[in-house]
């Protein structure tokens, strides 16, 4: 099958993606088998590729945005038929024996695997997933615009409950990209207010078309006291302008699996009155199945960018440059 891998990390500007031909991958017991036909270009990828996040398999297929057909079926699966659609996530797989596994957060498991991560994902033909960790799909997107659900949508919706957000509150949104503009959705959809602070006058513009209440430039203050927050973007300068915009009692989630450096935080400012910081870490299932509910009945817009397989290093390119409005997807080899 033909493949994106990573096998050196390095900046995206030295190109450590590499196209190349591998072995098509079989279903082990209680897996499948999937063909791909779109996978979701996550800014994830970009920190394997760049080699923000520890090397943990090297070559290494990215992608945990995956949408395809299983056409394999591994000893023992009886989940899903051979030609049924199904959606591939981060989350490939927990130990369901460590004290968080045993009380429902698995998405803190002490012994973890990632798609993408700590195996091969969905930047290839073909790929492999236990079948307990496969999705399947609103039947109203089609496979382009399901893809970003499985990290951007997922991701975002337990951003949105880590930040203690209920229905009616004013939400401020940092950095406005594939999980902000579906988070910010499913806000509005429960009569938030939204507030977003992104570099791009594309993202501004995108979530004022949305129904966002205000949108302004890093450094700009949002004109009203926030009830919850949340960051998309891995930079750790938004953090203190978050909390600061906060009113009393509200809370920031930083939903990224990296981040760069905080700067020194002042407690009078940006915590006393009880405001709060809150970290976000993966997903469970339980959080994907919820989000692919929602995004069954409400009428989410799924703005992509659509790119073929072949050009993998140039939508990862562009993600970092701040070039895609949305999501970027990959189909069609």
């Amino acid at each position: 099958m033909r493949a994106w891998v990573v096998e050196s990390p390095a900046p995206i500007t030295a190109t450590p993606l590499e196209l190349v031909e591998l072995p098509d991958p079989q279903p082990g017991a209680g897996e499948v088998r999937v063909l791909v036909s779109t996978c979701g270009v996550c800014r994830t990828d970009l920190h394997v590729a760049e080699g923000d996040l520890e090397v943990r398999r090297s070559p290494l297929v990215p992608g945990h945005e995956v949408v395809g057909v299983v056409d394999a079926i591994g000893a023992g699966a009886t989940r899903f038929e051979t030609g049924e659609r199904v959606g591939i996530a981060w989350l490939r797989a927990t130990c369901g024996r460590c004290r968080p596994c045993r009380r429902g957060a698995e998405n803190l498991c002490h012994d973890p695997r990632f798609t993408g991560w700590t195996d091969d994902g969905g930047y290839a033909q073909f790929t492999v997933v236990p079948e307990a960790y496969a999705y399947r799909l609103p039947e109203r997107f089609d496979d382009e615009h399901a893809a970003p659900l499985l990290c951007a949508g997922i991701i975002g919706y337990r951003a949105l409950r880590r930040s203690g957000f209920v229905p009616g509150d004013r939400l401020g949104i940092w950095g406005f990209g594939a999980s902000a503009h579906l988070t910010a959705q499913v806000a509005l959809a429960m009569g938030a207010e939204v507030y977003v602070v992104t570099r791009g006058e594309g993202g501004r513009r995108l979530a004022l078309d949305l129904g966002a209440a205000w949108a302004g430039s890093p450094g700009d203050a949002p004109p009203v006291p926030l009830d919850a927050a949340i960051t998309f973007a891995p930079a750790g300068e938004t953090v203190p302008d978050a909390l600061a915009a906060l009113d009393r009692g509200g809370a920031l989630a930083v939903a990224g699996i990296h981040l760069s450096d905080i700067p020194v935080l002042d407690y009078q400012r940006h915590l006393f009155q009880e405001r709060q910081l809150r970290s976000v870490t993966a997903n469970t299932r339980a959080d994907g199945e919820a989000f692919l509910a929602v995004a069954g009945r409400v009428p989410l817009s799924v703005e992509t960018v659509a790119y073929p397989f072949a050009a993998a290093d140039r939508a990862l390119a562009d993600l970092a440059a701040g070039r895609v409005t949305g999501a970027a997807v990959l189909r069609g080899w």
